[in-house]
């Protein structure tokens, strides 16, 4: 009897391990695959589930806290779990919600990154640079620049509350999501401001614009629910240093809608345009050439800007500023708020420029100076340079330049080692060209080469000479008295025979005939030849002893001893 039993029963455990193992092979689990499980029991630390394997699965609580799952969780309900292993090594199967979790979320992120559908999320932690925020269970990351529209001091009310957020970037090789917060507020407010933007359109006349911040740069206003920018190009046909000068935050404006740019939903609004432009009828009020008053409103290193009246400004370059300095700093001439004269210089309609000249209204010492020219003026020595002085007028602060060549006769660079900065010189204005005066110091003495007008002596004229100096390439001779006269005698001009030119031959003060060849008074260029006088001084005595001597033959030895012969007939 207990023989036929224990039959019975092993066959009924085949049986049972058949239909198990048949059942278990319809089920077709894969591992690395969500699949759907049943809630058998929920305990304190763990969920029992129903995967349909040889065992049930066991899933910590902590994995359905993130979302307040646990809290919906009851006997018979279905969830979807992440399948590790069917068996481990203990024969556990091993499974994870959380994961699923991801999966899921994760193939879902795919889907709405290309759509940028909204999600919700949740903010739990800051890192370096943002946030972390839970998507469905997958954690994503959150810039600091991506939580609102405008920077944040404290975001204290944002975490472990529900966010829609948009996903802006997937890096599937790293698994790594970044959300943003701001393009969903962005998106929201962009669709207010479209449905807002249908009310107003360009060219209207708003009389409620409310300031809501200033700038350096602009105000910032609101119209009717819209941000609207009023440049400070905008804000006055003048100039405006600072917009904070002339509005007061929640301060009603009257404006006029300019521009509204449908891309951006950026709207511009001017309160100048209600107003006309001055320019419009700008060179009916004024005249070029003309003198009128106005008050410095700004100072640059360039020059003063001068209000003409509202809304119209004019520009004085440095270099209108002063007769005697074209570079002097605008800052020593005029002040802001000072009440001015100036003349129009020109008038640009089209560019609306004003160009005006205030040492125009001053009295021009360079009138004045023009009547002095070879008159005799004072200098004060400001500075000295390799080449010259410059030296400004005792009577007027007039400069001009002193250069060596005008110092003295000589023309000695030497001579500017003589002169100190601050010295009083007595000089002779030579030229006034360009603003610019030129001075001599030489001018106020006798030319020497006046010699030549007394003694009326000219190209041609032989002269005689007395040597001041023997040099290797020539000699120096002086041709006055005084000797303020020097000229210097090429060695080839000292002799017809090459022999007898020869500088070593000639001794100092003795006299030395020579015949003038080029003079040029105003180029102060005198050329002396004593080659050229004795050239001269063959042909007369041949002229004179002896006509057609040339064409006979004779040489000057011949000439020259008949010439002696006959004399000595004569005395006898």
């Amino acid at each position: 009897m207990a023989t036929e039993e224990i039959k019975n029963n092993n066959s009924i455990q085949k049986e049972f391990q058949i239909l198990l193992d048949q059942d278990f092979k319809d089920r077709k689990l894969k591992e690395n695959e969500i699949i759907k499980a049943t809630v058998s029991e929920i305990t304190k630390n763990f969920v029992v589930v129903d995967c349909k394997a040889k065992m049930e699965g066991m899933i910590p609580v902590e994995e359905f806290q993130n979302d307040k799952e646990f809290e919906k969780l009851k006997i018979g309900s279905q969830i979807d779990v992440y399948l590790e292993r069917i068996e481990s090594f203990k024969g556990e199967i091993i499974i994870s919600r959380e994961k699923a979790r991801k999966m899921k979320t994760w193939k879902k992120m795919e889907k709405v990154f290309e759509t940028q559908e909204e999600m919700t999320g949740y903010i739990t932690g800051k890192v370096k640079g943002g946030f972390i925020t839970n998507v469905e269970g997958l954690p994503c990351f959150m810039p600091s620049s991506q939580i609102d529209v405008r920077p944040l001091k404290r975001v204290d009310h944002l975490m472990n509350t529900p966010v829609k957020v948009i996903a802006t970037r997937i890096d599937k090789n790293r698994g790594n999501v970044c959300v943003s917060r701001r393009a969903v507020l962005e998106k929201s407010k962009n669709a207010e401001i479209s449905e807002a933007l249908k009310n107003i359109k360009e060219g209207d006349i708003v009389d409620n614009a409310i300031v809501k911040a200033t700038t350096d740069w602009g105000i910032f206003l609101e119209i009717n629910g819209i941000d609207a920018l009023l440049h400070v190009s905008d804000l006055s046909h003048g100039r405006v240093k600072k917009p904070a000068d002339l509005v007061t935050i929640g301060q009603k404006l009257k404006v006029k809608i300019t521009k509204i740019d449908e891309k951006t939903n950026r709207v511009s609004a001017s309160v100048k345009a209600l107003t006309e432009d001055p320019f419009e009828n700008i060179e009916k009020k004024y005249k070029v050439g003309e003198i009128y008053e106005g008050v410095v409103t700004k100072i640059m290193d360039y020059g003063c800007f001068v209000k003409i009246e509202d809304g119209v400004e004019g520009l004085i370059h440095s270099s209108e500023l002063d007769w005697t300095n074209r570079n002097i700093k605008p800052n020593k001439v005029l002040s802001v708020s000072q009440k001015i004269k100036f003349k129009i210089a020109s008038i640009d309609k089209d560019t609306k420029r004003i160009s005006l000249s205030y040492k125009a209204t001053l009295e021009n010492p360079w009138d004045k100076i023009k009547d002095k020219i070879g008159k005799e003026v004072k200098i004060k020595i400001n500075n000295i340079t390799d080449k010259a002085i410059f030296g400004e007028l005792t009577d007027s602060k007039l400069s001009g330049m002193l250069h060596y060549k005008e110092i003295s006769y000589q023309e000695n660079i030497e001579n500017l080692k003589k002169f100190k900065k601050n010295e009083i010189l007595s000089v002779k204005i030579l030229e006034i060209k360009d603003d610019k005066i030129r001075f001599s110091k030489r001018a106020l003495e006798k030319d020497p080469l006046d010699w030549f007008k007394e003694n009326k002596k000219k190209v041609g004229d032989i002269i005689t000479t007395r040597i001041h100096e023997v040099l290797k390439t020539g000699v120096k001779v002086a041709i006055d008295q005084d000797k303020r006269l020097i000229v210097t005698i090429r060695k080839a001009d000292l002799a017809k025979d090459s022999a007898d030119a020869r500088p070593e031959v000639f001794s100092k003060d003795n006299a030395l005939d020579a015949k003038i060849t080029e003079l040029d008074i105003e180029s102060r260029k005198i050329k002396l030849s004593v080659k050229a006088a004795q050239i001269d001084e063959e042909k007369s005595l041949i002229a004179k002893f002896c006509e057609g001597a040339t064409k006979a033959g004779a040489t000057l030895k011949g000439i020259f001893e008949k010439a002696i012969g006959k004399k000595g007939k004569k005395e006898k």
